[in-house]
């Protein structure tokens, strides 16, 4: 587990898994030091306890208020409980939908949550933030999160990448990475996370792609991506062109033998 600051008033607690076939996709989540701090989803249940400690090291969990959960994957819910336990003044921050999907796995009450629609603002104290629905994604309870006064966008799974290397996924900025290399492991993200962009209708997927172009924020931090500063007309170019990429599609049992005998 990896602590940084990627952005102002950011601490990034960061992850990476080994996807056998594809690399190492990183994984993060973050800390906005508000006046009313806030995590940004919780990482992945495999590193809870190294995840626990990093996070607990960066903010005291009583002064925690909001747990903001970009979606209710298992790599954004990895230690939700147990934040919520250690921080019983923190509300979780998502939709109806996240909300119905999240108390499934996880003892989450109405009163200990707050629901915010894209296009929607939270008032953290000394900041608003706001929500968003990202061009991308492979939940419909998604949503990324602006943060206004220092330009920040969360974009939760938008954007991300697998590397061929740990070194790669720890890259200071995405800028420092082989271009033709970030778009390849991006257009093969979008294919494996959000395959139905292939069938999506071309002018409407691109238009979806305005709202972010005029955002421009100075930095985007993807879940599964190294931090991209003043990033965002590439990274819309590289989008612009996913429905183009051919779905992905996994061994099947015959090829898993034949991988498990080489080994």
């Amino acid at each position: 587990m990896r602590i940084h600051q990627p952005a102002p008033d950011v601490t990034a607690l960061s992850d990476e898994a080994e996807i056998p076939g594809l690399g190492f996709l990183p994984i993060n989540a973050y800390v906005l030091h508000a006046a009313e701090p806030v995590l940004i989803d919780t990482g992945q249940p495999v590193s809870r306890a190294k995840f626990l400690d990093a996070l607990w090291s960066a903010v005291d969990p009583a002064d925690l208020r909001w747990i903001y959960l970009t979606h209710p994957d298992r790599d954004h819910t990895g230690s939700l409980a147990q934040v919520l336990e250690a921080a019983p003044e923190a509300k979780l921050v998502t939709t109806f939908l996240g909300f119905g999907i999240t108390s499934i796995d996880f003892p989450v009450t109405p009163d200990r949550s707050y629901f915010l629609n894209p296009g929607q603002s939270l008032d953290v104290g000394d900041r608003r933030l706001t929500a968003f629905r990202p061009p991308v994604y492979d939940s419909p309870a998604t949503t990324g999160l602006l943060d206004e006064s220092t330009g920040t966008c969360f974009s939760s799974d938008c954007f991300g990448a697998p590397f061929g290397s740990v070194d790669d996924v720890a890259a200071a900025d995405v800028g420092e990475l082989p271009t033709a290399d970030v778009v390849a492991g991006q257009r093969l993200w979008v294919s494996v996370d959000s395959p139905w962009v292939a069938d999506v209708d071309r002018p409407r997927f691109t238009a979806s792609l305005e709202p972010l172009r005029k955002m421009d924020p100075e930095v985007v931090l993807s879940t599964h991506l190294p931090p991209a500063r003043q990033a965002m007309p590439r990274l819309l170019d590289m989008l612009r062109d996913a429905p183009d990429v051919d779905p992905f599609v996994g061994p099947d049992q015959a090829m898993m033998n034949a991988m498990l005998a080489s080994l």
